[in-house]
């Protein structure tokens, strides 16, 4: 399994032969170099309905016949803009050969922003990602804290990494941040939506000295972006 950062809160996790890109945030994004076409993914998972969520999602799925996965509403959006797309809501979950993704809540606002005028964009989210070897990736999405990161996702669905915000302003900021890792208790927690933007600006190994503290049995991966975290 390996799991690549583009910044802010676009990652690719391959499984196997399975390559999974969520909130493509890219030829926007002022600290990613990668190119929109470098991308082939199988399945694009978008979290919520913002512009640096949902980012370039439409084209890379467009050029590369992913299928998009999102909430009911931003998929009947990108349907009415020809795409192939299978629409969720909290609790569900959809199998793609040996690959679960199962959504989960967010406390956030998820309205499509950047069409001329701003429309529903139904509830933001978060997705766990469990691959047939077994390992469950957590991606919180935009989120504040909130209890359900203790007693669903961390007491229910276990995930063995989690990707957490620690930006602040918009989400969590890093003592949040590290307190829903204690909560979760994974392996493993990357931080990301921070750094993009001044508004976010954040030092990520303050985030790794609250987690040794408060949860010492989880390891921060710090990566830069176009980092690479591999099992």
């Amino acid at each position: 399994m390996r799991i690549k950062w583009f910044g802010h809160s676009a990652f690719e996790i391959e499984s196997g032969d399975t390559r999974i890109l969520i909130d493509p945030f890219i030829s926007n994004n002022p600290v990613c170099s990668t190119a929109v076409e470098e991308f082939e993914p199988d399945v694009i998972c978008v979290t919520h309905g913002h512009a640096d969520h949902l980012g370039d999602a439409m084209e890379i799925a467009d050029r590369s016949g992913a299928l998009l996965i999102a909430n009911h509403e931003l998929s009947v959006f990108f349907s009415r803009q020809g795409l192939e797309s299978n629409g969720m809501n909290i609790g569900g979950t959809v199998n793609l050969d040996d690959i679960r993704i199962r959504m989960v809540d967010a406390k956030h606002s998820s309205d499509i922003d950047f069409t001329e005028e701003v429309t529903s964009g139904g509830s933001a989210c978060g997705f766990i990602i469990e691959t047939g070897k077994g390992r469950s990736i957590y991606h919180a999405g935009d989120t504040g804290l909130f209890i359900d990161m203790r007693d669903v996702i961390g007491e229910i669905y276990r995930p063995d990494i989690a990707l957490l915000p620690i930006g602040d302003r918009y989400t969590m900021g890093p003592e949040d941040a590290a307190i829903a890792a204690s909560w979760l208790r994974p392996e493993k927690v990357l931080p990301m939506h921070y750094n993009t933007f001044p508004v976010i600006e954040q030092d990520p190994q303050i985030f790794a000295e609250l987690v040794k503290r408060s949860s010492p049995g989880t390891e921060v991966v710090v990566l830069e972006v176009g980092g690479i975290y591999e099992e």
